[in-house]
């Protein structure tokens, strides 16, 4: 180490429950004390089920178990045990759902083994699609949460990677090959025959069943949350030799993880964080490259907004040439950066009344100059903009000379002024064990734009990482800016871009 180099300790970030009372790790403040705020679903839990017959007979089942508690499978510091859901929540989660539709199995079947793996999913995401639509159009029941109950043939078929065995095609139209569609789409030309047309229209869409029926299902308002049979019910599918098909995590650590996650989707507010400073907002900038380039641009560039609370307002983007294959970076022109930014203050003031005193803005890469006098021109005088780049350094590592453990969570170097480095993961001692398997890389955390104090950014950043409400865990490795920045882009671009963009809540997302 540099004689430069000073290094030191940040304490945990403590969260906020009910009754105003705090404490370190999410689990022990729902068991204890309760959620921040259950005041938007406080008639309970209204939901919706969607799935083959024996699909939602298994979430019953499931819905059944985590109505009351789960002990742990073995002894173990980091396990807890799981109350029950109106325990943990102050909320009651029906044995029975509002709503249930039944899919045909054979169809699904059939459709998600397309020969062509764009007219597969996407004729499977319509399967799903078209009955949430139907419901409402014509029926007067609104779920807070729709539970998608995939089998498992869905998720392993359904992704970009997946591969259908010949012997098991359903065949279907073949039309152009991606390579022929993908020159077509950045010269702006059309196809002859209507069945090719047709064919490359499906290219504009991702292939992947979960980020394209939650990206086709954004206009309706429906908060879509995907279950695997095999999460619900492991102990419904077995080998041969009679141990479960697929690794999952022990029940009561699934309740946990997926019950926190229908909490925040049913507009529940788990946790906040309890010391923050008044009048400050974080918002992630997002990039995510197009499926299919077109004339006029190659990428979409959005945000994710979050408070305090963890209430967070994803952006949809801006769609433009942002990719630069030379320097494998995104960035916006100056004028787009100027809209992002209006939008980003628009909404906060509308929440607040007034525009933040101070904005972060979070980023895995630095800002150019021009770039940042963009979001600057659109920023009001009163408010201080800082821009931060945070990325995972795996080159960096901190080797502890003596002891068992590595290195602890909140421990972080400052380099110089505007550049330090993080642990975010490392040995937690309410938990007394690392999460993790090897030794912990660091964030390396830059303040690349604008003026702030080092240590403070840290902080902030080490505050964000237990704001993960799709997982009830003691604190994430990437602060919430950042951590679902590539998931949520995944779901801006996997259906053909909106005319239209409008600001929807985080839980449309994860």
């Amino acid at each position: 180490m540099s004689s430069g180099i000073v290094g030191s300790y940040l304490s945990e970030p403590k969260l906020q429950f009910a009754h105003g009372q705090a404490c370190e790790h999410p689990k022990d403040g729902l068991f204890l004390f309760g959620p921040y705020d259950c005041s938007d679903c406080q008639g309970g839990i209204r939901y919706g089920t969607l799935g083959t017959s024996s699909g939602i007979e298994r979430f019953r089942r499931w819905v059944g178990q985590v109505r009351a508690s789960i002990a742990p499978a073995k002894d173990a510091p980091h396990l807890t045990t799981w109350p029950g859901f109106a325990a943990a929540f102050g909320v009651q989660f029906p044995a029975s759902a509002q709503v249930e539709i039944a899919l045909d199995g054979a169809k699904i079947s059939e459709a998600i083994r397309r020969t062509d793996r764009h007219t597969a999913i996407h004729e499977t995401v319509s399967l799903f699609e078209s009955e949430i639509r139907r419901h409402l159009k014509h029926e007067e029941e609104r779920p807070d949460v729709w539970f998608v109950v995939i089998p498992e043939e869905v998720f392993r078929h359904g992704r970009p990677e997946s591969f259908v065995p010949k012997a098991e095609r359903t065949g279907g139209a073949v039309g152009p090959s991606a390579g022929t569609i993908a020159r077509a789409g950045k010269l702006g030309q059309q196809f002859l025959f209507p069945e090719d047309a047709k064919v490359a229209e499906l290219h504009e869409f991702e292939l992947n069943f979960h980020n394209q029926l939650k990206a086709r299902l954004l206009d309706t308002g429906a908060v879509i949350q995907i279950v695997r049979e095999t999460t619900i019910a492991p102990d419904h599918f077995l080998k041969a030799d009679g141990k479960p098909a697929r690794r999952v995590d022990d029940p009561s650590t699934i309740a946990w993880n997926l019950c926190t996650a229908i909490f925040f989707k049913a507009q529940g507010k788990p946790w906040k964080l309890a010391n923050v400073r008044d009048g400050v907002c974080y918002v992630g900038i997002v990039y995510k490259k197009l499926h299919a380039a077109t004339p006029t641009g190659n990428a979409c560039c959005g945000a994710q907004m979050f408070l305090d609370s963890g209430d967070g307002v994803v952006f949809k983007g801006l769609v433009g040439p942002w990719y630069s294959e030379a320097t494998k970076q995104f960035h916006v022109t100056p004028d787009k950066a100027a809209e992002l930014m209006r939008q980003i203050i628009e909404e906060y003031s509308r929440k607040h009344g007034a525009p933040p005193r101070e904005l972060f803005l979070h980023a895995p890469s630095h800002f150019v100059d021009d770039e940042w006098e963009g979001f600057l021109s659109a920023a009001p005088k009163t408010t201080a903009v800082t821009g931060v780049r945070i990325r995972r350094d795996n080159q960096f590592k901190l080797y502890l000379e003596a002891g068992p453990t590595p290195v602890l969570r909140g421990t972080y170097l400052v380099h110089h002024e505007k550049r330090a480095h993080l642990w975010s993961l490392g040995y937690v001692p309410r938990l007394k064990t690392y999460p993790g398997w090897e030794v912990p890389s660091p964030l390396e955390i830059s303040v690349s734009k604008g003026n702030a104090d080092i240590s403070q950014v840290c902080a902030d950043v080490l505050s964000l990482t237990k704001l993960n409400f799709n997982a009830c865990i003691y604190g994430d490795g990437i602060p919430v800016t950042l951590r679902f920045a590539n998931a949520v882009g995944e779901i801006l671009t996997a259906a053909p871009t909106q005319a239209e963009s409008r600001a929807l809540s985080f839980r449309y997302y994860i």
